[in-house]
């Protein structure tokens, strides 16, 4: 094997099967990174746990819940499916999709009064 072919890997080709090196690899994070990633996963769900047996947050619930499961999100799609090191069009993707659902949400929680608008005055 060539001194490029182990540079590149995969028998002298690169991921787009091309005979070069893509000019900007970067480098994915390590065992340590995804068992931090997995341990703030693991809190953020038992925070959810925690909120969704508290009384207290009843009024609030839904609105905590949807931003812990958007936070549990980004971690997932940012490291867990490499988003955070692909072209920052895929991030617009996935951003927009979910800007676009919690947005529909957001209306019907409105909508069907799970949570009244405000007096006009």
């Amino acid at each position: 094997m060539s001194a490029t072919e182990q540079h590149l890997g995969h028998g002298g080709h690169d991921a787009g099967g091309h005979g070069h090196a893509e000019s900007a690899e970067h480098a994915h994070p390590g065992p340590r990174t995804y068992t931090l990633i997995g341990v703030v996963l693991a809190i953020i769900t038992i925070a959810e746990v925690f909120f969704y047996t508290q009384e207290a947050v009843r009024p609030i619930l839904v609105p905590i819940l949807l931003v812990l499961s958007a936070c549990k999100f980004v971690l997932v799609v940012g490291f867990y499916m490499h988003l955070k090191f692909d072209h920052p069009l895929l991030t617009g993707v996935f951003g927009f999709g979910l800007a676009v659902g919690g947005s529909i949400i957001t209306a019907l929680l409105f909508l069907f009064g799970q949570y009244p608008l405000p007096p006009h005055g």
